[in-house]
């Protein structure tokens, strides 16, 4: 089996190089994002025998993750293993990683820090609480049921870098895919992994990560779900609204007066109800065009 380990770095040339030195004897090739970094990291991961991909400047975590897909499709590897550059995980887990993919028992497997309760015990509280707020939203929009949808550790087998290729540059793209592999009805599998925090080795603010997050994730099920995304709300909308109007009917009928908030409440939420079920439609329809061109090419 042919390992490609793809590395998205960002001014890591503290860690890079013990990485690659220790990834060496497991991977075929290691691919370096270098993703505009203003340190030693290209170098020292050119010097190390990686294969570099430097972007000239700082496009975000997503930006690396997509230019490492592109790469290893075109060494066409049997599984590609995304590893991250801050030394927080193990190189003892990638052979836990990839073990499904060799069963055959998944097409993406997932390294999860919240598998088990001794794996976990290092993750700052505000880190927990975020990551399990956007796993939940992640879970509602796909038929997964995850533990851990923010994990940059994961194994991939081949036929999913033909498939997917991600288009979100931020910290989205971790959903984006997720997304993208249950549409495509990939087998996702979470295996327990072990986080090493030494400090707070983020380079991203949380409230941002996770506002940046939460949006990319209802951009991507709006695209990829879009009658229950945009239509399960309308319907929900019109009937409010139409129970509203009817209210406000039936006690004009009575009293010869309108009731204004009522009313009011009525028809912004038919208003907005119609709004939702006629962009759901349209968004369905265009995507399916969008779909059925792409598989005639």
């Amino acid at each position: 089996m042919k390992v490609v380990i793809g590395i998205p770095a960002f001014n890591e040339e503290k860690n890079i190089a013990k990485i690659i030195v220790k990834l060496q004897k497991i991977a075929d090739t290691i691919i370096v994002c270098n993703d505009g970094s203003t340190d030693m990291t290209k170098e020292i991961s050119e010097k190390m025998g990686a294969k570099v991909i430097n972007h000239p400047k700082n496009l975000g975590y997503g930006a690396g993750i997509r230019s490492i897909f592109l790469e290893a499709s075109k060494i066409e590897p049997d599984i590609l293993v995304t590893f991250d550059a801050d030394g927080q995980h193990k190189i003892e887990d990638i052979q836990t990683v990839i073990q499904p993919i060799l069963d055959n028992e998944a097409d993406i497997v997932i390294g999860s820090r919240f598998l088990k309760d001794e794996t976990n015990k290092n993750v700052p509280k505000y880190r927990k609480v975020g990551i399990k707020v956007i796993t939940s939203i992640t879970d509602s929009v796909t038929d997964l049921k995850l533990t851990d949808a923010q994990s940059g550790f994961r194994a991939y087998k081949k036929n999913v870098l033909k498939d997917i290729i991600p288009s979100d540059k931020g910290m989205g793209v971790s959903t984006e895919i997720l997304i993208k592999a249950s549409k495509r009805k990939f087998k996702v599998k979470e295996v327990p992994i072990e986080i090493l925090y030494t400090g707070d080795t983020s380079t991203h603010d949380p409230v941002s990560h996770g506002v940046s997050v939460v949006l990319s994730t209802m951009k991507y099920a709006s695209i990829e779900h879009p009658l229950k995304f945009y239509g399960i709300p309308g319907v929900i909308f019109l009937a409010i609204g139409l129970f509203f109007v009817l209210w406000t009917l039936q006690s004009f009928s009575e009293t010869r007066q309108i009731i204004t908030n009522i009313s009011l409440i009525g028809i912004g939420s038919v208003i907005l109800g119609t709004m939702l079920s006629m962009t759901s439609i349209m968004l369905y329809s265009l995507v399916s065009v969008v779909r059925e061109r792409r598989s005639n090419e």
